[in-house]
């Protein structure tokens, strides 16, 4: 079996995978890192979407052994060294950008993939970028809402429930 080496949430990993090995199997079985979901495994759901040298990638539609040398961030990566909350998780969860959170994780890489390409995104840039993300429960708005606040935009409070 292959030898893959990579740098994962800025930590040197490797580990032996067969061919076939998907980047999301070997991040989920491989390294325990269980943020990032397997929702569908066609490609369509965006729940396992990672940054791999910094461009958004679905975890599920790329192998393990052809990213030898990458550089991974997951949603574990997402976060401060002291634990805070990136500005996209943090408004995330200030404007309710979740319900039940399974494409929570993807969610949150694809808006901060955008502001990387975008910072100042309108509201049609947002959802036309997160066209390959699926929401189940929440029907975009508040996700919209949050990664527009993430990018210091001016948005409207969630009304209290």
């Amino acid at each position: 079996m292959p030898q893959v080496s990579m740098t994962v949430n800025g930590r040197a990993v490797s580990g032996e995978v067969e061919g076939r090995t998907l980047l999301v199997e070997f991040l989920r079985e491989g390294l325990r890192l269980t943020g990032t979901h397997v929702g569908c495994d066609t490609s369509q759901c965006g729940a396992c979407a990672v940054h791999v040298d910094g461009k958004l990638v679905k975890a599920c539609t790329a192998f393990a052994a052809e990213l030898d040398g990458a550089e991974v961030t997951t949603i574990e990566g997402m976060a401060g060294a002291d634990g805070s909350l990136s500005a996209v998780q943090q408004a995330f969860q200030d404007y309710h950008g979740l319900q039940c959170g399974f494409c929570t994780p993807g969610m949150v890489m694809a808006g901060a993939a955008l502001l990387e390409e975008n910072p100042r995104p309108s509201e049609a840039d947002v959802r036309q970028y997160l066209e390959g993300n699926i929401c189940r429960c929440t029907g975009y708005h508040n996700i919209v809402k949050a990664i527009m606040a993430a990018s210091g935009q001016e948005v409207e409070p969630v009304a209290a429930e």
